[in-house]
């Protein structure tokens, strides 16, 4: 999962616990609330039945005290104008037959929804009477009890909710939109960052990345980019040993093929020589015929151990591509590989791009990547055709690219973990030219690619 999918999920499973929690203390809030109102009407009530508790004193003087109590004339207008909505007032001591004088409750709010208002009951409870007397300074003067509908209150709740919440769900949707948003142009780098990864696994270990703004990003991208500087440079350092290292393999192939030549072919040449002799005497005297077979059988054997050495000298010596060119010792190395097998597998050169001037190390390279590959499959396989392809690219690539196809089977897996010298060896050819060498699967068989810059 994407990493911005993963925060803006996070950041929206936070926003709605914060809306519930909102909603939890909006709801407890309301509710509460009508105890305030409560307490308010039941304070105005009793500051008004005070004052008219005074008046009636003074009207009626001749009165006994205790005998003073607010007339009916409290339950007027004026005094409903101070009672909350839902809110009921009863003025102790009652009067026979005195009901409550409650506020008005109707429309005060939706009716809620039965779960709502037990789980509403159950948490936070019933509500409790506010009471203030209606004088200090004379106990007798009574009190006024305020006391809310609960069926109110509930409703009242609700409806606190459904107002809150419309505006809530609007700006939780705002936060997570705007935050979104903003995540995804803070996080815009990372793509960049990603892509020069992607480009240093392919290589391209020195990739340039912008200053970021934000300090994490901006150390990630120094991180990167110190990574590409010291891969660049050990790759550097190690195509650079690959090279040595070549070079003294190649002295010392050279040196092998000195002493071969110098050694085993004098002497391949005096056994020869000896053979011949000894056939030649014992064939000019009778019955010694046996001898002349062997020695002819020397002759013959000798023969083909020199045919051999050959080859082996020509492979140990330098590919003559280095001095005379890649396409003409391509056409000889496949004329010379169609005379041993004239009749199959068929052999296929394809020579694509201009390859007059591609000499030195890369056309030695191409040479020996052609060279052993169709060695493998003319001796490893029971291919019927073999493709062979050269093809130099231009532009930007500007590389030599070979391609060796037969249709003999194999497993490439099989063939690229073989621990055999020849595909090693090509391979640390061109990994010191700073090419790539991939061996895969084929139709009917095994196609080996080679890319080699042609700026080696």
């Amino acid at each position: 999962m994407r990493l911005v999918l993963q925060l803006v999920a996070r950041l929206f499973v936070i926003v709605i616990l914060c809306l519930g929690a909102a909603t939890v203390w909006a709801t407890v809030d309301a509710y509460r609330s009508v105890d305030r109102a409560s307490a308010a009407s039941a304070e105005r009530v009793s500051v008004a039945l005070e004052a008219l508790y005074w008046r009636e004193i003074l009207l009626r003087s001749s009165r006994m005290r205790e005998q003073l109590l607010p007339t009916a004339e409290w339950r007027t207008i004026q005094t409903m104008g101070l009672i909350s909505p839902g809110i009921c007032i009863r003025v102790e001591p009652a009067g026979a037959f005195e009901q409550p004088l409650c506020g008005q409750s109707k429309g005060i709010g939706q009716t809620p929804p039965r779960w709502f208002a037990a789980t509403v009951e159950t948490v936070l409870g019933t509500h409790a009477p506010a009471v203030r007397p209606i004088s200090t300074r004379a106990d007798t003067a009574g009190s006024v009890s305020a006391m809310p509908d609960p069926h109110a209150a509930i409703a009242l709740a609700w409806q606190h909710v459904l107002d809150n919440i419309h505006l809530a769900l609007l700006m939780a949707v705002a936060i997570a939109l705007l935050a979104s948003l903003a995540i995804a142009h803070t996080l815009a780098p990372a793509r960049q960052i990603v892509t020069a990864l992607q480009r240093m696994a392919r290589g391209e270990y020195r990739t340039a990345l912008p200053r970021f703004r934000s300090m994490e990003l901006a150390m990630i991208g120094q991180a990167v980019g110190d990574l590409g500087d010291r891969l660049a440079l050990a790759t550097e350092e190690r195509a650079a040993l690959t090279r040595r290292l070549l070079e003294i393999r190649s002295d010392e192939r050279r040196a092998l093929a000195r002493e071969l030549h110098d050694e085993f072919g004098q002497n391949l040449t005096a056994i020869l020589a000896f053979a011949n002799t000894i056939e030649a005497a014992s064939a000019q005297e009778n019955g010694k015929n046996e001898v002349a077979k062997d020695a002819r059988m020397i002759s013959q054997a000798t023969h083909r151990i020199m045919a051999c050495l050959r080859d082996t000298l020509k492979r140990l010596r330098h590919p003559p591509a280095e001095e005379l060119g890649l396409e003409a010792c391509l056409v000889d190395l496949v004329d010379v590989w169609r005379s041993r097998n004239a009749t199959q597998p068929m052999i296929q050169l394809d020579l694509k791009g201009d390859l007059a001037d591609v000499r030195g190390a890369v056309a030695a390279a191409a040479y020996r990547v052609a060279q052993e590959c169709l060695t493998n499959s003319l001796r490893h396989s029971s291919a019927r055709e073999i493709v062979l392809r050269i093809e130099r690219t231009s532009g930007a690539e500007n590389a030599l690219l070979v391609h060796v196809e037969d249709d003999g089977g194999g497993n490439a897996a099989k063939v690229a973990a073989s621990p055999g010298f020849g595909l090693t060896g090509i391979r640390e050819r061109i990994t010191a030219l700073g090419g790539s060498l991939s061996i895969a699967d084929a139709n009917r068989g095994v196609r080996v690619a080679a890319t080699i810059p042609l700026a080696a």
